[in-house]
């Protein structure tokens, strides 16, 4: 699988996404703080990914702080989490993986633990979210590639794949155990501009598997429907309310809108930690905004006029209606989903 982040020892390899396709190099972050700038500057990006990197933050700012004991260490502690946090807003997981390594912390002061015991818990823990999230994207993978066709044209925005998680992938990982199951895909890649994720990091990756892939400019997607080219659609997801409105890069509202136009069944593929139960609807969800230049520029060079306004969200909410399943390691959610999900919520507890 495509190594997105790995640990060292010293801290954390990650693949330079801002280098892909053409470029494969690598940035290794030894420090908290050099997490927070690789999750910023979106040399790793993803959901899933990028709540498994602050785990692995969270554990070097312990293992490199030199307290001598918890209760010395609890503020510093605090700070490392909350530069972490602060990196991006709209990915639910980041918090997730935060909130959980602040729980392990707590239980560990309360429980006596030495600060050397703290340092191997905090890493044990973010192994476990690793692998844990590479294990839930090959779940989701057979649960969502049952639902693909036989044979057909799947489109897919973003790049939702092993680069967006720590392997595998989500909406890739669905196509990618289509494949495995002996179904015949043709990969459709919306470019997603601006941050051209689907042009470059998409295509590269199912290029390395052997499997057909097209991109296609973001404004092409309704006449390859129109044309009877897609027969599906599978997206990713940055955070799910629970009502089942879904944040997910820019433009994939626009997909779901023509997909429910013409017919074709829209999939979102993400883990559970993606789900957030505490946010309401999709109108709560909060979006970030990107910097200008990604719009401005390309590769370095100018694209718009000087002092010309740019509105630059990452992210758009895609509302429950338009949405056909939604994909999770722990099986395929169905409308309501008010409903579906609360009782899938349930059966977890």
């Amino acid at each position: 699988m495509i190594p997105t982040l790995t640990w060292t020892g010293e801290g954390v390899r990650f693949i330079d996404q801002t280098r892909l396709p053409l470029e494969e190099s690598y940035v290794l972050a030894t420090t908290h703080e050099q997490v927070a700038d690789v999750i910023v500057t979106m040399v790793v990006r993803g959901a899933p990914a990028i709540g498994v990197s602050a785990a692995y933050g969270v554990a070097l700012g312990a293992i490199q702080s030199r307290a001598a004991t918890p209760a010395e260490f609890a503020p510093e502690f605090e700070r490392v989490c909350a530069r972490l946090a602060s990196t991006r807003p709209t990915a639910v997981n980041l918090f997730w993986a935060i909130d959980r390594m602040k729980r392990l912390f707590g239980n560990l002061r309360l429980s006596g633990a030495t600060m050397e015991q703290i340092r191997q818990r905090l890493l044990a823990e973010a192994h476990a979210m690793y692998n844990e999230d590479i294990a839930a994207c090959k779940a989701m993978g057979g649960f969502g590639g049952a639902l693909l066709p036989q044979q057909g044209g799947v489109l897919t925005h973003c790049n939702a794949g092993a680069l967006a998680t720590c392997g595998y992938g989500t909406a890739l990982g669905v196509i990618r155990s289509a494949v495995e199951q002996g179904k015949h895909i043709h990969v459709y890649a919306d470019e997603t501009r601006p941050f051209l994720q689907g042009a470059r990091l998409t295509a590269w990756e199912l290029m390395a598997d052997g499997i057909p892939t097209t991109v296609i400019c973001d404004n092409m997607a309704a006449s390859l429907m129109r044309q009877g080219r897609i027969h599906a659609v599978v997206v990713g997801a940055d955070r799910i309310a629970s009502n089942g409105d879904t944040a997910n890069k820019i433009g994939t509202y626009n997909v779901a809108i023509l997909a429910k136009e013409h017919g074709i069944p829209f999939y979102v593929a993400a883990p559970w930690s993606t789900i957030d139960m505490a946010t309401p609807t999709g109108d709560s969800i909060p979006i970030e905004e990107r910097p200008a230049v990604e719009v401005t520029h390309h590769a370095g060079k100018q694209l718009t006029p000087n002092g010309v306004g740019i509105c630059n969200p990452a992210f758009d909410v895609t509302p429950a209606r338009f949405i056909t399943a939604i994909v999770t390691e722990r099986g395929v959610l169905r409308p309501p989903y008010s409903t579906s999900l609360r009782e899938m919520d349930m059966v977890a507890r």
